[in-house]
């Protein structure tokens, strides 16, 4: 936590210090939603994958609307950071642990009403939604460990750690595809067992990431009560974060509906490929994320130093990455997609299907670089309210795109939208950037 880290020259080798390990990092996330797509693939029907999907949807949902821990806390501890208040970077961490603790038995003491609800919307088949829900009745129990492992790694992202959560997200994620393997295909758990899976390593993730926090825990700062729920520290904290929860909200809403309510109604079928391209886009969205967790990093502690020229500089250079990021993605989805299809399931129909909507899939890496480094650049700059405003604007248009197009073109009018989704995003955040650098100062 050294002053000279937000001093250093920013040059592409630093933001690829911080992206490189964070791309490698986040690319083994997806994996793991792959393999538990692949292993219950490996059962021959469709109803498994599509448990799987609505389930981790659902979850998913309920965990990533607290994803403003992760982005709130990175935003304003890279901004101690480069203002050498590192008083306040201790206690920044140790809010984002109380908060999701208290976050996930939350989320355990309200999951018999909050399933009921979700359930009771969806259009999935009912042997679809009984394996859902043995899912998300194991899940759910691994709450807090998940949500307080979002501050932890935006706090690590925060201190140019990225290093410490490639480590992390390696063995974690690691452990998660082994017991994958050895529930469903050795034990002949099906379902139940991703879920156990799933469930082990998140407890997991939360024991290294406190682990790699250790030296934050050494000093007294860590007990400084008065400083920790300080209430203009506080209100400010939860200023940002309920900004960008509405935002993650809206964000989710599109994802959940693509997922949870449009695609079941097509079937069984159109459903599990639906979910097994969705994990290509997993992949892209770690992947973009790594460049945008550099530039959250960048802009936060420029914001911190009161330095528009920085800001400017990781702005452009970290977008400059993704674009080529982006685009290699998309050449590398249209060339091996049908191949990657293939080894995630052995049920004919669903590989046809799949490879039908390919095309629209393969378009979103490059669709999506300008929303990814916008968020990430109103990430480190704090800017919740624009986040918030903006998105609410490209859920209207995803949501009137999806309405409009899939009476009409099915499926394809869905990744149509979702498409729609991506351009909007960028587009209005695009219009709000000059007042952002324009708030930066000098």
């Amino acid at each position: 936590m050294s002053d000279a880290v937000a001093a250093a020259p920013l040059t592409h080798a630093r933001v690829w210090r911080i992206a490189g390990p964070m791309v490698l990092s986040n690319a083994t996330v997806p994996l793991v939603g792959a393999v538990d797509t692949a292993v219950v693939g490996q059962l021959g029907a469709a109803a498994p994958i599509g448990a799987v999907a609505v389930g981790a949807a659902l979850l998913n949902a309920f965990y990533w609307i607290f994803g403003f821990l992760r982005m709130g806390t990175t935003g304003m501890a890279a901004q101690a950071l480069g203002a050498g208040d590192r008083g306040e970077l201790v206690a920044l961490l140790v809010r984002a642990l109380l908060i999701g603790g208290a976050a996930g038995l939350a989320l355990i003491a309200l999951q018999l009403p909050l399933f009921h609800l979700a359930f009771g919307l969806s259009t999935a088949t009912p042997d679809v939604q009984e394996m859902a829900r043995a899912y998300c009745a194991i899940r759910i129990w691994s709450a807090p460990a998940i949500i307080a492992s979002y501050g932890i790694i935006g706090w690590l992202i925060a201190n140019e750690r990225a290093g410490a959560v490639l480590v992390g997200q390696v063995a974690i994620n690691g452990v998660n595809i082994l017991l994958d393997l050895w529930f469903v295909l050795g034990l002949g758990w099906g379902v139940e067992g991703v879920a156990w899976a799933t469930f082990a390593a998140e407890w997991a993730g939360l024991a290294v990431g406190l682990w790699f926090c250790r030296d934050a825990f050494r000093g007294a700062a860590w007990r400084g009560r008065a400083r920790i729920f300080d209430r203009a520290r506080l209100a400010n904290m939860a200023s940002v974060n309920a900004d960008i929860m509405i935002r993650s909200v809206l964000l989710l809403s599109v994802v959940i509906s693509f997922v949870f309510f449009f695609s079941p109604a097509f079937g069984e079928v159109p459903l599990a490929a639906n979910q097994i391209l969705m994990q290509f886009i997993s992949i892209t969205a770690f992947a973009l994320d790594g460049l945008a967790f550099s530039v959250e990093t960048l802009v936060g502690q420029a914001m911190g130093a009161r330095d528009r020229w920085r800001l400017r500089r990781a702005a452009v250079m970290c977008s400059q990455w993704g674009l080529a990021v982006g685009a290699l993605l998309t050449l590398g989805f249209a060339m091996a997609g049908g191949t990657l299809i293939d080894l995630m399931t052995t049920a004919p129909l669903v590989r046809e299907e799949a490879r039908e909507y390919l095309p629209w899939m393969a378009l979103v890496p490059v669709l999506g670089v300008a929303p990814w480094m916008l968020d990430g650049i109103f990430i480190g700059a704090t800017r919740g309210r624009d986040m918030r405003n903006m998105m609410l604007v490209a859920t209207a248009v995803y949501f009137g795109a999806a309405f409009a197009l899939i009476p009409v073109f099915g499926n394809h009018g869905l990744w149509a939208a979702q498409c729609v989704s991506y351009i909007a995003r960028g587009a209005a955040l695009g219009f709000r950037y000059p007042a952002l650098e324009r708030a930066a100062g000098r």
